[in-house]
């Protein structure tokens, strides 16, 4: 009798809370992984990867960049300050060719602490450690300064009036880079 009835629905209620945990929205649930840090979805037990490390994994390959490993670190760090995703790479593109023309053994892809003329500056110890730097220099001694644009930003990083005309540039190239365009691709080769 009542008995019955109060298992059937302590049942029913279980299995209607177990079909809701199961049927979640993949954006209401984040993941950490070690490669793709915040850039990760849980989703049905399986890890997502964001479409921005692929990306941006493909297009620092078709440069032939030692950054490409460094994909999702990029993203992980321009998430975790508020950055846009694409500004550390595009300047490491402006000034070094994304990481291909830098001081011997410097990680040094972004041109940091290396006054025009000179031929090293600053050292980092990892390409992930020269991300990190920049990212929070750039965050903390310009952008909470009030350097906002990539024009403001230039004026202050880079003596030459073409650097931020090359990495907008670079920006542009990256948003609307598309993996799959055969056109594209047919570059890459």
């Amino acid at each position: 009798g009542v008995g019955n009835m109060k298992q059937i629905c302590h049942l029913i209620t279980a299995a209607i809370l177990f079909i809701g945990l199961f049927l979640a929205n993949p954006k209401d649930v984040v993941a950490q992984d070690r490669e793709a840090g915040s850039a990760a979805q849980l989703r049905f037990g399986q890890i997502l990867r964001d479409k921005r490390i692929d990306r941006l994994r493909t297009y620092l390959s078709m440069h032939n960049s030692p950054l490409v490993d460094e994909s999702a670190h990029f993203i992980a760090e321009a998430d975790r300050l508020g950055l846009d995703w694409k500004l550390v790479v595009a300047i490491a593109g402006t000034e070094s060719t994304f990481g291909k023309r830098v001081p011997g053994g410097s990680y040094n892809a972004w041109g940091w602490g290396i006054p025009t003329g000179a031929q090293s500056g600053i050292a980092f110890e990892s390409w992930k450690h020269g991300i990190t730097k920049v990212s929070e220099g750039l965050k903390n001694r310009y952008i909470a300064r009030g350097a906002t644009t990539v024009e403001q930003i230039g004026r202050i990083y880079a003596a030459s009036p073409r650097w931020a005309g090359n990495v907008r540039f670079f920006l542009n190239a990256i948003e609307t880079f598309t993996p799959n365009d055969p056109a594209l691709l047919a570059v890459a080769l």
